[in-house]
């Protein structure tokens, strides 16, 4: 595995990739911190991260097209792979995704999953609210999760501030 580092307006978040996909994408105080032993080093992956990175965080882009790899349980991926669902700038609830999954009363389980999300930003966990749109835990922090989503509002926010 390769890693890098890409200094962004959140922080210094850490790329690690395999030959193949890229497997994860961390801030400086992720929680839970990085399941991925890397060694830092060049790789294409990492550097077409870094560019579609950058380009989101300037605003000109909205979706990464980036090949990805989770490592999670079955039910880990089913989540992660409907977070990816959620478009730019949207917002939804761990109940209205535990209804789109035909789990109705596994809210809670879906949040413990959208929590372990490896690939933050890129897989688009902030997106996903408490009920009633309230602003719930974040692997980056909750500052993070608010600065996420003003940037995909275009400056408007998509959360009831508490």
């Amino acid at each position: 595995m390769w890693a890098t580092h890409f200094p962004s307006p959140l922080g210094r978040l850490r790329l690690v990739c395999t030959e193949q996909a890229l497997v994860g994408v961390y801030f400086p105080d992720h929680a839970p911190p990085p399941a991925h032993q890397a060694e830092d080093g060049a790789h294409p992956l990492l550097d077409a991260a870094a560019t579609q990175l950058a380009e989101w965080f300037d605003a000109r882009r909205t979706q990464f097209e980036l090949p990805l790899a989770h490592t999670g349980t079955p039910f880990q991926q089913t989540v992660w792979t409907a977070l990816r669902s959620i478009d730019h700038g949207q917002t939804t609830t761990y109940g209205a995704l535990a209804m789109r999954l035909g789990r109705p009363s596994a809210a809670r389980a879906i949040g413990a999953a959208v929590g372990r999300n490896p690939l933050s930003i890129i897989v688009p966990c902030h997106r996903v609210m408490g009920r009633g749109g309230r602003l719930t835990g974040y692997a980056g922090g909750l500052w993070r999760k608010r600065w996420l989503l003003a940037h995909e509002s275009s400056g408007g926010l998509l959360f009831e501030q508490r």
